[in-house]
C-alpha cells in the first residue's frame, strides 16, 4: 500500500505469520473471541472485554482493532498484529511504543483462542514482535506484566528471558488483583526461533525515524 505501507509490515516464524489486520482478518478475530479466550472463572485482561455479551463482543472487537489503527502517530504508535497460522487466525499479538525514537522501549500484549493455546504459539509470536523490536528497530527494552494467576502469560515471559520489575495492583471485576510487571533487556534475548522481518524499510518513519 503506498500511502500506508505498514499493511505490508509482515513477520514470518516457521509456524507463524504476523501482520496488519484486513477486514476479513477482523471478522475472524471476532470468531476467535466468540469461540472463547480463557476460563470464564478467571480474568487475564485489566480491561474484561471478554464480559461482553455474545451479542456485542464481535463488534466491540473489531471497533477496538480498527481504533488502534485509526489512532497511529509517530510518537504513540501499536502494530496489532492477528496471528495467521496454516491460513487461519487464530489470536492477536501487539506491540507499542511511545516517543520510541528516544525511549528506545517497547510494550507487548496479545491473546489467542483458547483451541489454539499449549501449543506453543503463544512464545513464538511474542518472539516474532521481539525480532522485529530489537533486531529491526533498535529497541533497547520491553516490558510486559501479567497478572499473578496467569500462568500461560508468566511462563512465555520466563522463556524469552524477561525479568521481574515490581507489582502493581489494579481492580477486575470488583476485585483487589495483582500484576507482576515484567522488563526484558536487548542483551537477554535470544531468539527461540527465527524470525522473518519484511517490509519493514519503508515502515521505519512511521514508527518516529526520520
Amino acid at each position: 500500500m503506498r500511502h500506508w505501507p505498514v499493511f505490508d509490515l509482515r513477520l514470518t516464524t516457521p509456524r507463524l505469520e504476523l501482520r496488519l489486520p484486513s477486514l476479513e482478518d477482523l471478522d475472524e478475530l471476532a470468531d476467535r473471541a466468540l469461540e472463547g479466550v480463557h476460563d470464564p472463572a478467571l480474568m487475564p485482561f485489566g480491561v474484561p472485554w471478554t464480559d461482553a455479551p455474545a451479542d456485542e463482543l464481535p463488534a466491540n472487537v473489531i471497533r477496538y482493532q480498527l481504533g488502534i489503527m485509526s489512532r497511529w502517530q509517530r510518537e504513540r504508535w501499536c502494530c496489532n498484529f492477528v496471528v495467521v497460522h496454516e491460513g487461519r487466525v487464530i489470536g492477536t499479538q501487539d506491540l507499542s511504543g511511545q516517543s520510541f525514537a528516544v525511549t528506545r522501549e517497547v510494550q507487548t500484549g496479545s491473546w489467542l483462542g483458547r483451541a489454539h493455546q499449549g501449543q506453543g504459539f503463544g512464545t513464538e509470536m511474542r518472539a516474532a514482535v521481539l525480532h522485529l523490536a530489537f533486531a529491526g528497530l533498535g529497541a533497547r527494552t520491553a516490558v510486559s506484566s501479567a497478572f499473578l494467576d496467569n500462568a500461560a502469560s508468566l511462563g512465555v515471559s520466563r522463556k524469552l528471558g524477561y525479568r521481574a520489575d515490581g507489582l502493581s495492583v489494579d481492580e477486575v471485576r470488583g476485585r483487589r488483583a495483582v500484576q507482576q510487571r515484567l522488563r526484558l533487556d536487548c542483551a537477554d534475548f535470544a531468539d527461540p526461533v527465527p524470525v522473518k522481518i519484511h517490509g519493514l524499510e519503508p515502515c521505519l518513519p512511521y514508527f518516529g525515524f526520520v
